[in-house]
């Protein structure tokens, strides 16, 4: 335990400085008690009580008195409690593969079942954002505690052509440096050209907030992921991965929501974007048609997970998903805080105080 206020802590010398006193009158009783010849009748004329029941008032009005000055001093103690600044970014991948459907009914339907039971479990004052990415990434929904919009988001999800890991990656730090002052964004970084080199991951610790990235297939636009790594590095972002999906050949078996409402457009993730012509769409298998075969890229996600200070997980169906996911608030959920109780001993002063008035009046003598 510790004190906010230590100088307030000077008030404890009224406690000893009162028993002293209450001790002086004692003794200077006895002193004036030896006068009398006849103790039997002094003892008669005193009132009848036991002897713990004379000092209980001064004991309670003494304790009441520490109590008192302990909570001038501001009482403070460490607990674990919920990070309420924390933000986590879900960076789903949306591309075409995500509708095969070796992970029934298809991937993306057990993705967006996960991530919703995700969202429905975490504490209130968590944030959420939510990146998707196939051919670009796009902040779907800013970092936020609305779980409706989250969940509206979820639902609404549709397949794109390509898939950008590094870009969702370096959105997902953006989204962060929205709501974290001290993460700078990463703003229009390089595709094409190496991050500028950064120290190592953890050497001054972590931001709270973390980047949870869901993909089942490799990097195939935009800025390369590990080129991508040392933005995070720097700014103390960990990312964690997860690699979805199986290496088994499926047919696509999205739905004509998923794919979008216009399949021939090779772009978009909202209602009415596509799954474009290869992602996912008509040539890719459509409703049922076709066949897949392409599995998460392990090693640079492992690789990822290992340079930023986070995680790799693998979830090979909807259970090693849902997991995954609720071991994820564990990681980064509490923080060690100072919490004032001063309230607890001024309460407690109080109520001896209350006692100590009580047992003076109950006992006192009475004319």
């Amino acid at each position: 335990m510790s004190f906010a206020w230590p100088l307030g802590l000077l008030s404890l010398v009224v406690a000893p400085a009162l028993l002293g006193a209450y001790w002086w009158m004692l003794r200077r009783r006895r002193r004036q008690a030896v006068r009398y010849s006849d103790v039997a009748l002094l003892r008669s004329v005193l009132p009848k009580r036991k002897r713990w029941q004379r000092h209980l008032p001064i004991a309670a009005l003494l304790a009441s008195l520490v109590a008192l000055a302990l909570a001038t001093g501001r009482p403070q103690v460490e607990r674990t409690v919920p990070y309420a600044r924390t933000s986590i970014i879900l960076a789903l991948d949306v591309s075409g593969s995500m509708c095969s459907s070796d992970v029934r009914p298809n991937r993306l339907s057990v993705a967006q079942d996960a991530a919703r039971s995700f969202v429905e479990n975490e504490p209130k004052g968590v944030r959420i954002g939510l990146v998707v990415f196939s051919g670009f990434a796009e902040l779907a929904v800013p970092p936020t505690t609305d779980r409706k919009a989250l969940t509206d988001a979820i639902d609404s999800l549709t397949t794109g052509h390509g898939t950008a890991i590094g870009a969702a990656m370096l959105k997902g730090i953006d989204a962060i440096a929205e709501v974290n002052p001290d993460v700078l964004p990463v703003g229009d970084a390089p595709e094409t050209k190496p991050a500028p080199a950064a120290g190592k991951p953890g050497a001054n610790g972590y931001v709270a907030d973390i980047v949870v990235l869901l993909t089942d297939g490799a990097n195939n636009r935009g800025i390369e992921p590990l080129d991508a790594v040392p933005y995070a590095v720097e700014r103390r972002v960990r990312v964690l991965t997860i690699g979805f999906g199986t290496e088994n050949p499926a047919p696509f078996a999205c739905s004509r929501a998923q794919l979008g409402g216009d399949v021939f457009n090779p772009n978009g993730f909202g209602r009415g974007g596509g799954g474009g012509l290869n992602g996912g769409g008509l040539n890719g298998g459509g409703f049922g048609g076709g066949g897949f075969r392409r599995g998460a890229d392990v090693p640079t996600l492992k690789a990822i997970a290992a340079r930023t200070g986070g995680s790799y997980h693998s979830a090979e169906d909807a259970d090693q998903l849902r997991k995954v996911f609720a071991a994820l608030p564990k990681q980064v959920a509490r923080q060690k805080k100072e919490t004032e109780i001063t309230w607890w001993f001024a309460a407690l002063g109080a109520l001896l105080a209350t006692a100590a008035l009580a047992a003076s009046v109950r006992w006192s003598p009475r004319p």
